[in-house]
Formats: C-alpha cells, sequence, structure tokens
C-alpha cells in the first residue's frame, strides 16, 4: 500500500525521523545546518500530504497553495509565527507545534544569560584567553552586578516565564511580571506580584522577555520602554527578536540607557555581520540555541512526528494551533494508509 508523502525540511535528531519512516514515505532536505530556500520546499512539497518545518523556514501563502493535498503543517518549534496560519485554516490544513518540552532548557538558558551578562562573564573569559589578564586581583577588577535579592521582572508569565521566575527563588530574589492574564497561582507560589508593563520596567533589575511574537507583541520593547528601565537594569530576550526594536536597544546600549542585554534572539537571523550589536561590550549574544539540549531537541523532533503521524491517521495531535480547521475538514484517516 503507498503510504502518505512527507517532505521534512531540515535532518532532525532521533527518533524525528525514525518515527516518521514507519508510517510515511518521507523526502528529507539533505542540510543539517542549512534551511532550503523558499523555492526549494515549494518544488518539494507540490505532491505531499504533510510537511514537517522548523522555525526558520517561511511557510507563507505561496508555500501552502502550491500543496494542493496537504493534510497538516508540522513544526518543530513551540513558535508558529513563521507559518501563515490564516491561509493554512481556510484551506483546511492542521497546524501543530511542540510548546512545553522546551521550556526547561529555555529557562536554564535565561539564567545563563543572566549570568552572564550580569558578572561580565564572557568579558571575562576573553581577557584571559587573549592574554589580557596582566594584573592578579584588584578590588575593582571587572565588576559586575549582583543578582541576589535583586527584582526580577517577567513580561510574560506562561510556562517559560513561570521555569525562569521559580529558578530566581535561589538567588531570593522579588519576583514582579506582566502578562495578558494574571496567575494567582503562580503569585502564590512565587510571592509574584502582577504589575503594569510600565511599573515593571521602571522597578525590575532584571527584565526577561516570555511573550510570543503577535501584532500586539511586536516591538513591545521600543524607546518608550527602554527608556523607563534603571540604567543599572539588564534586558534578557530568549522570546522573538522582534519583540524587542534592534536598532533602539543599539542606541541604548551605546548610550547606556540601561546596563546591558543578553540576546538570544534577533529582527534578523543569522544576524548579518555588519550588525552593531556585535561591536558593544556591554551584550551578550547567542545564536538562537535556546532549547538546545539533546533532550529538549529529540523531544521536539518526536513530538512533531507524532502530531504530524496523528493528522494523517485522523486522531487528535498533541499540540493543537488551529483547532478551528476542524470545523473547515473534520479529522480524518488518508485514504493511502
Amino acid at each position: 500500500m503507498v503510504k502518505p508523502k512527507v517532505y521534512v525540511t531540515r535532518i532532525l535528531p532521533p527518533p524525528g525521523l525514525e518515527i516518521l519512516k514507519k508510517y510515511c514515505d518521507i523526502e528529507v532536505y539533505p542540510e543539517k545546518f542549512k534551511a532550503p530556500p523558499k523555492d526549494a520546499i515549494i518544488e518539494h512539497v507540490r505532491d505531499k500530504d504533510a510537511l514537517l518545518c522548523l522555525l526558520t523556514d517561511k511557510i507563507d501563502k505561496d508555500v501552502i497553495e502550491s500543496a494542493p493535498n496537504l493534510r497538516v503543517i508540522s513544526t518543530c518549534s513551540a513558535g508558529f509565527d513563521h507559518i501563515d496560519l490564516e491561509t493554512a485554516t481556510k484551506r483546511g490544513i492542521y497546524v501543530t507545534n511542540t510548546p512545553g518540552v522546551l521550556t526547561e532548557a529555555v529557562a536554564d538558558f535565561t539564567w545563563a544569560l543572566i549570568l552572564a551578562i550580569a558578572r561580565r562573564i564572557i568579558e571575562a573569559d576573553k581577557t584571559v584567553r587573549e592574554g589580557r589578564w596582566n594584573i592578579p586581583w584588584s578590588p575593582e577588577y571587572m565588576l559586575g552586578s549582583a543578582i541576589h535579592g535583586k527584582v526580577l521582572g517577567i513580561v510574560g508569565m506562561g510556562k517559560i516565564g513561570t521555569a525562569v521566575a521559580r529558578r530566581s527563588i535561589g538567588f531570593n530574589m522579588k519576583v514582579i511580571y506582566y502578562s495578558r492574564t494574571r496567575k494567582p497561582d503562580i503569585e502564590r507560589e512565587l510571592n509574584a506580584k502582577y504589575v503594569s508593563l510600565e511599573e515593571l520596567l521602571k522597578t525590575a533589575d532584571i527584565i526577561s522577555l516570555h511573550v510570543p511574537l503577535t501584532k500586539e507583541t511586536y516591538h513591545l520593547i521600543g524607546e518608550r520602554e527602554l527608556k523607563m528601565m534603571k540604567k543599572t537594569a539588564f534586558l534578557i530576550n530568549t522570546a522573538r527578536g522582534a519583540v524587542v526594536d534592534e536598532k533602539v536597544l543599539v542606541r541604548a546600549l551605546k548610550e547606556k540607557w540601561i546596563a546591558g542585554a543578553a540576546l538570544d534572539v534577533f529582527e534578523k537571523e543569522p544576524v548579518d555581520p555588519n550588525n552593531p550589536l556585535l561591536k558593544l561590550e556591554n551584550v551578550v549574544l547567542a545564536p538562537h540555541i535556546g532549547s538546545a539540549t539533546w533532550e529538549a531537541r529529540s523531544k521536539m523532533a518526536e513530538i512533531s512526528a507524532i502530531n504530524l503521524i496523528n493528522v494523517l491517521m485522523g486522531k487528535e495531535p498533541l499540540y493543537f494551533v488551529n483547532p478551528e480547521v476542524k470545523k473547515i475538514r473534520p479529522l480524518e484517516k488518508v485514504k493511502m494508509i
């Protein structure tokens, strides 16, 4: 019997591809560290029943409308702003993702960034490696900022924001947060306080962003917001690059509106070699690796494969981005299976 056809836009860590091979005829873009160009996706998805993509793949209207047999788009990511959800839903295409899987990995990495920028760890490492450590010890040498006892401001108290806040307990920090909805349970657990975004910006010593990228959160942190922050405060972004107005952030760092920033995400990825952020000392930069642990990425690959297969088998996926699509195309088993 002919199996359903699936296009996978990148080589995945196990067991993702192994799971797909049991049920589907899969075609995989052969590069591990390079995204397929849009025209390649269009060419290879034309006759496919399903598409498994990554956050770096732009699955827009052109891509979606080029594949008349497409039943499901499974993204190996929590975010789904790279997919034209409106077009997919209108076409009766199920869109699935992998939320929750990467929560602890991203929370750990957020704290790595917090400590790196506050204690100048990257600068210190370079100083030693480049042979510039020319004094044995001095009371004011490489001074950073204390974390213990400070105010942590979480913007977006979802799963990741909550996990980041929980880790602050060991640092005896006061937690304040701004989110679309209040979280009374979290407030009780962490003695956290719900505040307006303005109050958070004015009060927090560390501000960590954990919101999805939407029309409402695009450039949520711009000139007005950065100028509200304390001059001693640090901005941490492991959410989406466009949540912060990057050009304004460069000014803020150059002119010392804030003490520093640590970024795992950018408005344009990969970062342009001429990006002025690369020349600044008061910023820590990482190449979008918040979820980059073997454990998290393996689980993401597994769940994205299961989501895809479930839809093709007429079953509910583990995670669903557009459940309203069921009104347009009820779940049913693909005939070829």
